[in-house]
């Protein structure tokens, strides 16, 4: 695993990586749930996509939009086992640990509260709602 600071600058070296922005749904998204619950999306798709040693579909596991996790992962290189493997040091073919998933989510979240989207995306009502 790498040191945030260390990984964002080398994140934004990378031209792939650093076209990746939150688009208007994904922006609607996180300010009507917070960024909390998000996370605890984030942290079920990482233990269901993610953390296995041999993840179903790797490498195309993970969506390229309509969740803001799913776009922080690629924008990130957290998307799959190979990418973690590249950019944070993670080795594939095992299983992540929870300290593993848990450095995982706080690349996301770090992520996500840099994205300018995040904070000035107007909040729609949820129509789904009771």
């Amino acid at each position: 695993m790498r040191d945030l600071d260390d990984l964002f600058a080398g994140l934004a070296q990378s031209r792939f990586r650093r076209r990746f922005a939150l688009g208007r749904r994904e922006a609607d998204y996180l300010a009507q749930r917070g960024l909390d619950a998000v996370l605890a999306h984030g942290a079920e798709f990482v233990a269901d996509r993610l953390a296995p040693a041999r993840p179903a579909n790797d490498g195309r596991q993970t969506p390229w939009r309509n969740h803001p996790i799913f776009v922080a992962q690629h924008a990130t290189g957290t998307c799959c086992r190979t990418c973690l493997a590249r950019w944070h040091r993670i080795p594939a073919e095992r299983a992540l640990s929870a300290g593993e998933q848990a450095y995982v989510l706080a690349v996301i979240a770090r992520w996500l509260r840099n994205q300018p989207e995040a904070a000035t995306a107007p909040r729609q009502p949820d129509l789904f709602r009771d």
